[in-house]
């Protein structure tokens, strides 16, 4: 089997044990520039039979499916398949599955609340102009995390905001009341979450529910002195009301991983703003979480090699197959 590793812009797949154990059983390349254009992706990947993205980083798109006659499998990484055509895929024969990796974005989470709450990038940026600012800090300790979908993420980072001492309150579509106690939360509405955290912190899935879920009127809802964190996905937030509240100093400040339109463009509003600290969507690539997608992906791939499917989420593509 010739198997194509896409994307992999870091470097970090090569070196890998579960790629070198991959070695034994097939024929693995690795592409780590981005392709200037379909067509030269195409030619790229022809005779691969199982692919491993790296994230969302190329799209799927029924051309591009169409094309790769030879392709069986896609081992994407990651916890979603939103950038594939999963109708083209599955009536192609082409079988998806996920490897997800690592938790890389729950440590970011609490990094970006001290990072906000501290003021440290804008000191730094304060120190190397030959400044010395005088910052009030605010402590993690005693103040309540809202926290906004209690899954696997937001489940870690509330583990790790209790023992900073913070008190944590929760709401999830699917949150109910006694799973929120199991994990030392307490279940409140979305707007009560909202009114009463000194923090919130975001971990919901993009979905047509989650979308543009907070808005201004919810975003008013909290103190002025709470701080707001997205680490989850940019469109789950009205990105415009967002500048308008923060701008307006309605609330004190906010820490984002993550935007509507990724890379964030130079013109965004809120480049602008001193309140608020911006990371280039960084939780997910740390080395821990290419670890983890390399040794998933590689399982799903000689699984399949074997004859058994796991972590697939189009296991019927299998009918769809041309023998």
């Amino acid at each position: 089997m010739k198997v194509t590793v896409l994307d992999d812009y870091q470097h970090a797949f090569d070196g890998s044990p579960a790629i070198a154990r991959l070695r034994h059983k097939a024929q693995v390349q690795i592409f780590t520039e981005k392709f200037p254009s379909e067509e030269k992706l195409i030619q790229a990947l022809k005779g691969s039979q199982a692919i491993i993205p790296i994230r969302e980083r190329t799209r799927f798109s029924t051309r591009l499916l169409k094309a790769l006659s030879d392709l069986e499998f896609i081992a994407q990484t990651g916890n979603h398949a939103y950038h594939i055509d999963m109708v083209a895929a599955t009536a192609a024969g082409i079988i998806v599955s996920l490897a997800p990796g690592g938790l890389g974005v729950t440590e970011l989470t609490i990094g970006l609340m001290i990072a906000v709450m501290r003021r440290i990038p804008q000191s730094d940026a304060a120190m190397r102009h030959g400044e010395w600012p005088l910052v009030l800090g605010h402590v993690l300790r005693e103040k309540t995390l809202g926290i906004l979908g209690l899954g696997k993420v937001g489940a870690e980072v509330a583990r790790i905001a209790l023992a900073f001492g913070m008190k944590v309150i929760a709401w999830g579509p699917t949150l109910t009341k006694e799973r929120a106690e199991k994990a030392g939360v307490t279940y409140l509405s979305l707007e009560e979450v909202l009114k009463n955290s000194d923090v919130v912190s975001v971990h919901l899935k993009l979905s047509d529910q989650s979308k543009g879920l907070i808005n201004e009127s919810r975003l008013r809802l909290m103190k002025k002195s709470a701080y707001f964190i997205n680490t989850a996905r940019g469109a789950i937030v009205d990105e415009k009301a967002l500048f308008k509240v923060l701008n307006e100093k309605a609330i004190a400040g906010a820490a984002l991983d993550v935007f509507v339109e990724e890379p964030l463009p130079r013109t965004s509003p809120l480049t602008k703003l001193d309140n608020v600290v911006m990371a280039p969507h960084l939780g997910w690539p740390t080395d821990a979480g290419f670890r983890g997608f390399a040794e998933m992906a590689v399982e799903n791939i000689l699984n399949y090699m074997d004859g058994k499917l796991t972590r697939a989420i189009n296991p019927e593509a299998l009918e769809k197959r041309k023998r």
